[in-house]
């Protein structure tokens, strides 16, 4: 299949080309086999870049879970010195009060119990530990026995008691979950009953403070003047009407969610100690925090847990509410109730006063007209208390609303990063695979052109090789038949010359060494009487002495310069009196 571009001025060219035909030997056919090959390179070039991400993001995952465990266990190691700490005072605590506590009477037999109850209570967690907490102890002793023995003993092929010690493990788990099973059937009876004790309602708020509308001190007083009197009881009566619409308010929004907030007392408890252990002080603590919480109720989401947050938040502050508007109530209270008391103090002085002196009743009527106006002058300041309070409560609380949702838009910001992100990674991972595909695709057409007029070349050179060795091959052949000629004819001139020679017999003289023979070998003696005992193969003192480098060495070491750092400077920059050969210079670049 060939693809072509679309346009008209190429529709000629294609003609042209169909008509000369496409089998010629421009053209090669498609290689399916090496294409399938690179593909089949490519495919696994792929899977081993993913292999690698996968990795990669296993490891970061990996690092990321112990980090936040590593701050867990950070935060977490401070409760237990703490713990340590409660345990220890509440022990000495009640070590204390048994010894400091007496019995009345011979009749008090529960003090003279105690011991005894304390003893049986010591033994009952005696036993309750050798029963549970020392065969677990008993077999980590054991399996950490059979191990060391198994890292010595790895070679030896004695059968192996696994299944056996498998089966003591899973005894043994089974019984912890069974004890663990009955403490916690216990805990929730020891719980149930507390609570149909019913004491709960003498922990809310608005049991703290015990308010009456009007005391008995004004109510009972003689006071002269019923206007004063019926002022007071009024402005005992508003007050009371005004802390107890706003007790109301505050009571109504607080019985809209339960003690607590929707969830199991046991699970909300939990809630409660964790977000208590993660302080501001901790960095990163509402992370950790959330990060515990989820790992502690896997079964809800982050949603639910910051809900289950803002809902027990807004309790507590609803009760700090309640506790500061009991506590001002009662402030106002004992305010009012002093002032009524020196005002109706104040106004018997003035009756009596009054009745001693008739003259004085003008300044008696102007005495209660300025005490009244104190008295409104009081309840106009307390009712711009009142409001302003009520101001302040509004301005915290939509200040709370706002952070949460400022809290919200900023998780939601950084969700939105993050996605993007993602989506840019995604992007560049896929515009580098194109680039790679790319540049490899470019790689292989630019080794293929190569390989080709390689082969090209090497054939060529093959064939000029063919031919030099058959021109040297008729070269060798020549040469031999001339020089089979030239000894032809060498031995019909000996064979002449030997005919035309005649030689008397002479043995001695043919037995005997020839001149040439003795001279060679009186030189080689002589030869070896004056040659050295061994060769020399490396630089004599000349050469040594006269090379730069050992000479600046010298004077460096007799000046005691030899170790400084200015020698090493000046050694470094020494070069020789030749330079090396070319042949002893490396030609690879590491």
């Amino acid at each position: 299949m060939f693809i072509t571009s679309s346009r008209t001025d190429d529709m000629g060219k294609l003609t042209v080309r169909m008509k000369n035909g496409l089998g010629s030997s421009r053209y090669k056919p498609a290689e399916y086999e090496k294409l399938q090959a690179v593909i089949e390179a490519k495919r696994l070039e792929s899977d081993i870049i993913g292999e690698k991400v996968e990795k990669a993001r296993c490891a970061a995952k990996a690092a990321k879970e112990s980090s936040i465990l590593r701050q867990h266990r950070q935060v977490w190691s401070r409760e237990c010195p703490g713990l340590q700490k409660a345990e220890e005072k509440a022990e000495d605590d009640l070590c204390d009060f048994l010894k400091q506590i007496r019995p009345n009477s011979i009749t008090d037999t529960a003090i003279f119990s105690l011991p005894e109850y304390e003893q049986f209570i010591a033994g009952d967690r005696e036993s309750f530990r050798m029963a549970t907490v020392e065969p677990v102890q008993q077999l980590r002793d054991d399996l950490r026995f059979r191990l060391g023995e198994i890292r010595q003993q790895q070679s030896s092929a004695h059968p192996s008691n696994w299944e056996q010690v498998t089966h003591q493990v899973c005894f043994v788990k089974d019984q912890q979950q069974g004890i663990i099973a009955d403490l916690h059937a216990e805990f929730l009876d020891v719980e149930k009953e507390i609570m149909d004790l019913d004491l709960e309602k003498y922990l809310t708020p608005d049991h703290l403070v015990k308010t009456e509308d009007i005391p008995e001190e004004v109510l009972d007083s003689d006071c002269p003047y019923p206007e004063l009197k019926d002022s007071l009881t009024q402005a005992f009566l508003s007050l009371s009407e005004k802390y107890q619409s706003r007790l109301q308010s505050l009571q109504e929004q607080l019985q809209k969610t339960d003690r607590f907030c929707g969830w199991r007392p046991e699970h909300h408890e939990q809630f409660l100690f964790i977000v208590s252990q993660y302080t501001y002080g901790i960095p990163n603590y509402r992370e950790l925090c959330m990060d515990m919480l989820l790992r502690l109720f896997p079964g809800k989401t982050k949603l639910e847990l910051m809900d289950h947050e803002r809902a027990w938040d807004m309790r507590c502050f609803l009760q700090t509410q309640l506790r500061a508007v009991a506590e001002q109530w009662q402030r106002d209270q004992e305010e009012l109730r002093f002032r009524a008391l020196v005002t109706l103090q104040e106004a018997k002085h003035a009756h009596q006063a009054e009745l001693e002196l008739h003259r004085d009743r003008r300044h008696q009527q102007d005495i209660c007209s300025h005490l009244k106006e104190k008295l409104q002058q009081w309840r106009t300041q307390q009712e711009e208390v009142a409001k302003l309070e009520a101001a302040i409560a509004a301005r915290r609380r939509e200040k709370e609303e706002a952070r949460s949702k400022r809290q919200q838009e900023k998780q939601a910001a950084v969700r939105s990063r993050q996605k993007e992100k993602v989506k840019q990674f995604y992007l560049k991972q896929q515009k580098r695979l194109e680039t790679l595909e790319q540049r490899d695709q470019e790689r292989l057409a630019k080794l293929r052109s190569v390989m080709e007029e390689q082969a090209r070349r090497d054939k060529q050179r093959v064939q000029f090789r063919a031919d030099l060795c058959e021109q040297r091959r008729m070269e060798r052949e020549a040469r031999e038949l001339e020089r089979q000629r030239e000894e032809q004819e060498r031995e019909n001139r000996l064979r002449a010359l030997r005919n035309q020679v005649v030689a008397e017999a002479d043995p001695e003289r043919m037995m005997a060494d020839t001149e040439a023979w003795r001279s060679r070998h009186l030189n080689a003696k002589e030869f070896e009487l004056q040659r050295p005992l061994y060769n020399i193969n490396t630089y004599t003192d000349t050469q040594i002495v006269s090379d730069p480098r050992m000479r600046v060495e010298c004077a460096l070491r007799e000046a005691g310069m030899h170790h400084s750092h200015y020698a090493q400077e000046v050694l470094s920059v020494v070069r020789p009196l030749k330079p090396p050969r070319r042949d002893t210079q490396s030609a690879l670049k590491f």
